[in-house]
């Protein structure tokens, strides 16, 4: 199986999330399901089948959580010995050629990707159009609206 790029900091988020759920979520949920069975009759016991629906989602993503983190390859960007080449890791400032507009994104891995703070995915169209590239080239982007224009002009791994 094909291991799957993430960063440090992604690795550590989920390993919080999978603690919080083991800790945190699984208890609270079995103690829940006692309780709706102290209620009596399960066939009707909406309380119950909440719990036991909610149960399954938790037990779900604890699995998918520690698939993905078995699966990871943990990529610290500040140990990348790569200066002027974009890879996996890397803050990359851009200027948008047609409207003049600067903008700063990191390629992460699929699971750590947020638009809201600049971090994309390393499978997303901008990504694949970067990787590879160095500073003052131009990457052509064949994005869903139109192609679009990225002119490099900052890499760093941070």
């Amino acid at each position: 199986m094909n291991k799957t790029p993430m960063t440090a900091r992604g690795a550590e988020k989920l390993r919080e999330e999978l603690a919080h759920l083991k800790s945190v979520e699984r208890p609270r949920v079995i103690k829940a399901i006692a309780e709706a069975r102290e209620h009596g009759d399960l066939k009707e016991n909406a309380e119950y089948h909440a719990a036991r629906e909610q149960q399954g989602f938790i037990e779900g993503r604890i699995q998918e959580i520690e698939g993905k983190l078995g699966n990871a390859q943990i990529i610290d960007p500040t140990t990348v010995a790569v200066a002027d080449k974009i890879v996996f890791g890397a803050t990359v400032d851009l200027l948008e050629v047609e409207t003049d507009t600067e903008v700063t994104y990191q390629i992460v891995g699929d699971d750590e990707a947020d638009i809201k703070q600049n971090r994309i995915s390393v499978n997303s169209p901008i990504a694949r159009a970067l990787i590879g590239k160095e500073l003052d080239d131009v990457a052509l982007v064949q994005a869903p609206g139109g192609a679009r224009e990225f002119e490099i002009l900052a890499i760093r791994y941070e």
